[in-house]
């Protein structure tokens, strides 16, 4: 009969626990993308995009610079942003594993040893005489204590989905982590070797400024120039000589940037990375994709979406402490006064039975929490929607800054082609006598700011593709896949 009772009660705790979810159930947001990606400013040439191509996961190979694959590679082995985020991952997958061990009974063993000394001039025992009483004795016990709240109306199985949505969060902010420090080094790779061309073109032009000098003061010895035109030259030599220290201290601090991006020391990549190299050209077309595919593709959006299905989840986690909280407890021991016998079918003792709890009154602190978790939910639902937004202004941001430099960087080609042919006219017509010393040297002047112009083009121009990469979402997939499988679990898709 007891063991009938037994197998009753835990029946009727099965059935209770396969009740009821109070609160949402979440359904992912509807988003309406646009078609495509525009509009974007008239330019004299056709825009070298390609929507209908889903943009390369690998981006920064389409560069073409193996010694920025190599630095990529090292970065998302390294960074300590990135190992910080897996770091992350490992924290939020145990929190979830603590969470959902709530939906299960525990067992816990115990035991104990005491020694006990009744007093016989306090009730019951000073009302009578008991020959042979043991006043004083031991008392050993050992057994286990059994009990399982029943999830009857859903709330821990709401924490499980709220934990498991935190997880998957947490998840794409490591993606996000990743797709940042891709784009870092790759900026910083696109500047290092900016100020390295902008330091090979002062020196050329410092050299040639030189030789100007020279050539007036071979001038003026025969009297064919003067001491301003000697001054001139002299100032527009010590002007360039002053640009040389600021473009290596830039470039030296983009050295040091990318040690550090790569989990080293600021100086350990300066010999490697000390002699000058081209900056990279990006491809002449490229592929953006569609504006909904941002939406599965975006680290930020996922996560934003992950949060809001947290949010939601946690609205019925609140909900169920309105209702009862039903409980199986049990307990199962041996109890002697002596250890020869405590495992004897005598010294056996055990209780089992159901309880139930049900808050009557607690000031209306149940349903302000849940009143707080909606706003939540607000508020994520509106973070989610201005995440999306963000991310298309992102696009079009790096859309338009790639489409307007490429045609401002044709221009500055043409201007540095001229600006060279004028230089050379206005040395062999100053050589020759036939013109005045300053059309050397504004010709001069206007190559050397051509050429800065075209290097800083050819950087704005790279770089903003990097940034149209980044805003497009692309890279983390192939990082992590072959860094960190352990962590990448995929998330729901919005």
């Amino acid at each position: 009969m007891n063991a009938f009772k037994i197998l009753s009660l835990l029946a009727l705790g099965m059935l209770l626990a396969a009740g009821c979810n109070v609160g949402p159930n979440y359904r992912p947001p509807t988003t309406t993308m646009p078609a495509s990606f525009g509009p974007l400013p008239p330019t004299s040439q056709p825009s070298p995009l390609a929507a209908a191509v889903t943009p390369a996961a690998q981006w920064w190979m389409l560069l073409n610079d193996p010694a920025l694959d190599d630095l990529i590679a090292r970065a998302v082995q390294a960074n300590y942003d990135v190992r910080t985020a897996v770091a992350r991952v490992r924290e939020a997958r145990a929190r979830r594993t603590i969470v959902s061990s709530q939906e299960y009974p525990s067992l816990d063993a115990v035991g104990d040893y005491s020694h006990n000394r009744l007093s016989q001039n306090a009730a019951p025992y000073n009302a009578f005489k008991l020959p042979h009483f043991p006043w004083e004795f031991n008392q050993y016990q050992a057994g286990f204590d059994a009990s399982w709240e029943l999830d009857v109306f859903g709330g821990t199985r709401r924490a499980v989905q709220a934990a498991t949505a935190d997880l998957e969060a947490t998840i794409e902010g490591q993606r996000g982590v990743v797709l940042s420090v891709l784009a870092e080094v790759a900026r910083n790779y696109v500047e290092l070797r900016g100020y390295q061309q902008e330091l090979i073109i002062a020196r050329q032009n410092l050299q040639t400024q030189r030789q100007t000098l020279q050539l007036t003061l071979d001038r003026r010895k025969v009297g064919e120039a003067t001491q301003l035109d000697v001054s001139r030259a002299s100032a527009q030599v010590s002007s360039t000589e002053a640009t040389l220290p600021q473009l290596a201290r830039q470039e030296w601090q983009a050295m040091y940037r990318l040690s550090v991006l790569l989990g080293q020391q600021p100086g350990d990549l300066v010999d490697s990375l000390s002699a000058a190299a081209a900056i990279p050209v990006p491809p002449e077309q490229v592929a953006t994709g569609l504006p909904a595919e941002l939406l599965r593709r975006r680290p930020d959006i996922r996560q934003a979406e992950r949060q809001l299905a947290a949010a939601t989840a946690r609205i019925g986690q609140a909900k169920a402490d309105l209702y009862p909280q039903f409980a199986l407890n049990g307990s199962f021991a041996w109890q002697s006064s002596d250890t020869h016998n405590l495992f004897d079918s005598p010294s056996r003792s055990w209780t089992v039975g159901p309880s139930v709890r049900w808050p009557v009154f607690d000031a209306g602190r149940i349903r302000a929490n849940i009143k707080i978790r909606t706003a939540q939910q607000e508020q994520a639902m509106m973070s989610y929607e201005q995440t999306v937004l963000r991310a298309m202004e992102e696009v079009q941001d790096a859309l338009v800054s790639f489409n307007t430099e490429q045609e401002r960087r044709k221009s500055l080609q043409d201007a540095v082609r001229a600006s060279q042919e004028s230089v050379d006219l206005a040395r062999e017509l100053y050589r020759q006598g036939l013109s005045d010393f300053l059309s050397v040297l504004d010709a001069q002047r206007q190559l050397f700011q051509s050429q800065e112009a075209l290097v800083l083009s050819d950087r704005a121009l790279t770089t903003s593709l990097v940034a149209l990469y980044k805003a497009l979402g692309g890279g983390w997939e192939v990082a992590m896949a072959t860094t960190q499988p352990a962590a990448t679990q995929p998330a729901a898709k919005p």
